[in-house]
This record gives C-alpha cells, structure tokens and sequence, in this order.
C-alpha cells in the first residue's frame, strides 16, 4: 500500500484506556489525541509506566481503547470484530518486540515465512522467495537455513524485523528493540529504519534511548497517560 508523502496514517481522537485495579481504575491513557504522517520514523518517549505500550498496543489494535476512536489508514479499527481485527492486523502492521520473539523449531526462513502462511498472502511458492529477499534486505540472507540459537542477539532482531515485513505492512511498530542489544548493533537497527521508513513504511519504534533521537522526524512524549509534547524535527 502505497501513501502520499506527509499524509496523516493514525488517527487518534479523544483515546483513554481505563484498567481496574485493586484500588478503583488505572488510566493508563487519558484522552489522547494525535497524528501521525505515513512515511516516517517516530519515536514514542517516557518514563517506565507513562503508558508508552499502552499506545503502542492501541495503535496496533492489541488492545482496544476505552473511550476514543483509532483510525488507520482510513480503518476505524476500534469498530472491527475481533476476527475483522486479526485480519486487518496480520496484514496492515509488522511488530518489532524486545525479546525478538523467534519460534526456536523453526529455521531463520521457516520464521519470515510464518506470516505468510498465517494471512495466505502469497501462493506457497512465492514465500520462499519473498522471505529470502527479505532476509537480504535485513543483510542476514546468509543465515536462513539455520535455527535462531544460533544466531547472536543483532541477528534475531534482523530476523524478527524481516518477519515483520512479511506481508508488506505499511505499519511497522517497536517496543523497546534495542534494550537489551549493545550499542553498535543498536545503531544498526536504527538505520534500518530509517531506511525503511526512507522506502515508504511509518516506523513507530517506543524507545528511552536518547542517544539515537537523530534518526527520528517526530518525537510524541508520553507523561501520566498524556502526551505532554509531539515535536516534528524535520517539519
């Protein structure tokens, strides 16, 4: 799918996400409301608790806010059924997790694949291919055949990136990528992104590390539920 450059891709109005806890509710977001522009690499800040996955798990129809209306790409997303969601998921947004969440029985290709065969994407004899250039893409093409022990933590979240392209989503979202990666292969990653964000995918990546806050065009900063700042560097 393709955007026109700096068309707006999220859409979130007046969004709050209530939990009961012991105590009464937790607002884990408090009537949020924000843009973000197809094509770019955004970064979501906070301090730990300030409802940063709370967004992010929003915004990917993880989770399905209280109050408020989430639109994607023209999709109000909190109206689809569960099996309308799924659907919309599997072949709309890629997720990046942390602990690179790779199936240990399956090879480094068998991984990529996966989705394929979840959305039925593409015919069987397309995914290999597919998945192989994708392998390429993320510069790790030489390591399909093996399992994910094998590789080093840089290398399983080249993979799990890879895998999350899959279906060619224009979304592409991350919770804290690079937390536990040293900080050279950190920066790979990150110009990665900044590559694919480059090649028309939105890349939303929530991160603390402000050490890569160059690579980013938009910054929305999350407090308290709120967002309490939305700066575009390159506006």
């Amino acid at each position: 799918m393709i955007h026109q450059q700096h068309k707006p891709l999220i859409e979130l109005r007046n969004v709050s996400k209530a939990y009961p806890v012991a105590s009464g509710t937790f607002m884990a977001l408090n009537d949020v409301s924000l843009t973000i522009e197809s094509r770019k690499l955004v970064a979501i800040t906070g301090k730990s608790g300030s409802g940063k996955s709370t967004l992010l798990n929003i915004i990917t129809g993880i989770d399905r806010p209280s109050t408020g209306s989430v639109t994607i790409s023209g999709v109000k997303v909190d109206k689809l059924s569960e099996t309308e969601l799924a659907s919309w998921r599997g072949k709309n947004v890629g997720v990046v997790f942390q602990f690179f969440q790779l199936l240990p029985t399956l090879t480094i290709l068998e991984n990529v694949m996966l989705p394929m065969d979840f959305c039925n994407t593409y015919s069987k004899k397309e995914r290999r291919d597919k998945a192989l250039a994708l392998l390429e893409k993320v510069n790790i093409k030489e390591q399909a055949g093996k399992f994910p022990s094998a590789l080093s933590g840089g290398q399983q979240q080249r993979v799990a990136i890879a895998r999350a392209l899959a279906n060619d989503p224009p979304l592409l979202v991350a919770d804290e990528p690079t937390g536990n990666l040293d900080s050279h292969t950190a920066t790979s990653i990150f110009e990665l992104f900044a590559e694919l964000a480059k090649s028309g995918k939105t890349v939303i990546v929530v991160t603390h590390e402000r050490e890569f806050s160059a690579y980013f065009e938009d910054t929305i900063s999350i407090a308290d539920g709120m967002v309490n700042a939305q700066i575009s560097v390159h506006a």
